[in-house]
């Protein structure tokens, strides 16, 4: 009975943000800014360097509000099952949140979340996320559900920025493809 309040209190807080729409500042074509951040990758910890995995070829950064949420749950499977997808075209996906950042070393080798095919990154304070402008109005201490498509030069090619997880993965993964065309 003592979980009610908080239970309702995180439906009311999904209701809202499926409700609203979402807004992505940083435009195609704009210069991707340069991070590091502590991450997870099976429940390993590591350091996360955009610069270091652009060298591999395109990075798909997928901002997303909270781990263990119900949207954040099934985007992060969404992207596990796609996850070869995005390596046949030499594409690193990483995983950034503001939201429950002490949960992604479990969030990340969860085989109902990211199963530990691809590594999630804690953003505190989210300024990972405002520096993409991609801050959940609604709370903004967390990260928006904006997925970003980086070129190998740091040129941003895709942007999608939709609260509804379902297709993050549709967008980014056909904006990896066209890059190799």
């Amino acid at each position: 009975m003592k979980h009610l309040p908080k239970l309702a209190a995180t439906a009311a807080l999904a209701a809202a943000m499926l409700a609203s729409p979402a807004f992505a500042a940083l435009k195609t074509g704009s210069h991707a800014p340069d991070f590091s951040a502590p991450a997870y990758l099976a429940g390993q910890p590591f350091t996360f360097r955009l610069a270091d995995a652009l060298k591999k070829g395109p990075v798909v950064v997928y901002f997303f509000p909270a781990a263990h949420t119900s949207g954040c749950n099934l985007e992060a499977h969404l992207f596990s099952e796609a996850i070869d997808k995005f390596k046949a075209e030499h594409a690193t996906v990483i995983g950034v949140t503001a939201g429950n950042v002490d949960q992604l070393a479990d969030f990340s080798k969860e085989t109902e979340h990211c199963g530990g095919k691809f590594p999630v990154a804690a953003d505190p304070g989210a300024k990972i996320a405002r520096q993409y402008d991609s801050v959940l109005e609604q709370k903004p201490e967390w990260s928006d559900r904006t997925s970003y498509v980086i070129s190998p030069t740091g040129s941003i090619v895709h942007v999608y920025s939709n609260l509804d997880p379902k297709k993050h993965v549709e967008e980014t993964l056909s904006a990896v493809r066209a890059l190799g065309k």
